[in-house]
């Protein structure tokens, strides 16, 4: 099918985020001798720019990459990663963020002959990655495979939303799922700008000289990670009193407004009567069994141990919406009475 339909190469580099079909395709020998062969023959740009992705995915040298000393004094304190589709908004993120002196990479035409070693160039000399979310952004296995990278990296990540009536999904969700983001679609471009530069100054980065950095075509750049919350509260949704009645949507809104981060990421799927009936679970199932599904579940989804600490105050909030809404969640069933019976 390679042979035949080209863009199956750009299917398989998705697939090869998944690390059980990363192990089946590096058993191939077959299919890693026809990826090398392309590296070097294919004149293909797009094709090589793919090519080098999946052999990026497979390649497990690159996970336990040592932090890079760079010495020529090229720190930059943003990396602002975006689609092509949303180049003409960030190219203006970029000219606020110079004018307020900050440092900051952009790469707004494709030059490099190997754009996964321009990517880890521009992730290592940043401080911050500021990710310009979109449908397009969310969709380019690139932005993908950057964003992994920039986990491992452990670099600060700003969430900024560019597309109207776009909420963050799939593996985007699971890379953002604990951060708040500036929303430029609700606002006026300088009213959310301030927002954002606000946000930034809160994170304490110092200011360089501005530089001009050589721009990329088709960068989709990525991020990730740990810190930096913004603080756009219109993000929260307005919840139902019911919690029954609660979406996938606002169980997720309602973990990231009490600092759940972990059970925002582990629930993804979960709307409020899911919550509840897990609440009823863990209170009323064999406590063992049902800690050790929990832990699996924890480290299948999202790779990490279950927080003990963030399960107990899940669970008392739980217990406190119930209380607050006055639910009677699981009636006892009532018996029929039939006169004729007494």
């Amino acid at each position: 099918m390679c042979d035949q339909y080209l863009i199956v190469y750009d299917i398989i580099w998705a697939f090869s985020f998944n690390q059980d079909i990363q192990q089946q395709l590096r058993s191939s020998s077959a299919f890693i001798t026809k990826l090398a062969h392309l590296n070097k023959k294919s004149d293909n740009k797009q094709m090589r720019k793919i090519i080098h992705g999946i052999i990026w995915n497979l390649d497990t040298n690159h996970q336990v990459r040592r932090t890079t000393e760079i010495t020529d004094g090229k720190i930059f304190d943003f990396m602002i990663s975006y689609s092509h589709q949303e180049k003409t908004l960030c190219k203006q993120l970029y000219q606020e963020l110079a004018k307020a002196g900050y440092r900051v990479c952009i790469d707004l035409h494709q030059i490099h002959e190997n754009v996964m070693d321009a990517m880890v160039q521009a992730i290592d000399r940043s401080h911050t990655i500021i990710i310009c979310m979109s449908e397009h952004y969310r969709k380019s296995n690139f932005c993908r495979a950057e964003a992994h990278y920039a986990f491992q990296r452990q670099r600060k990540i700003v969430p900024v939303l560019l597309q109207q009536h776009y909420k963050p999904d799939g593996w985007l969700l699971f890379l953002i799922g604990q951060l708040l983001y500036v929303n430029f679609t609700k606002y006026e471009f300088a009213l959310a700008m301030n927002m954002l530069l606000k946000e930034v100054k809160s994170t304490n980065i110092t200011k360089t000289n501005v530089a001009v950095v050589r721009p990329k075509e088709n960068s989709e750049f990525i991020p990730t990670i740990q810190s930096t919350a913004l603080n756009d509260a219109s993000t929260q949704s307005n919840l139902p009193e019911n919690i029954l009645d609660w979406t996938q949507t606002h169980v997720h809104d309602w973990c990231i407004g009490h600092n759940l981060s972990q059970m925002s990421r582990l629930l993804t799927d979960c709307d409020g009567r899911t919550l509840v009936y897990l609440c009823r679970h863990l209170k009323r199932d064999e406590s063992q069994q049902c800690m050790r599904s929990l832990q699996e579940d924890s480290i299948r989804r999202i790779g990490e141990t279950l927080s003990l600490i963030e399960l107990s105050c899940l669970q008392s909030l739980i217990d406190q919406e119930k209380r607050t809404t006055r639910l009677k969640l699981f009636p006892r069933p009532t018996k029929n009475c039939d006169k004729s019976d007494s």
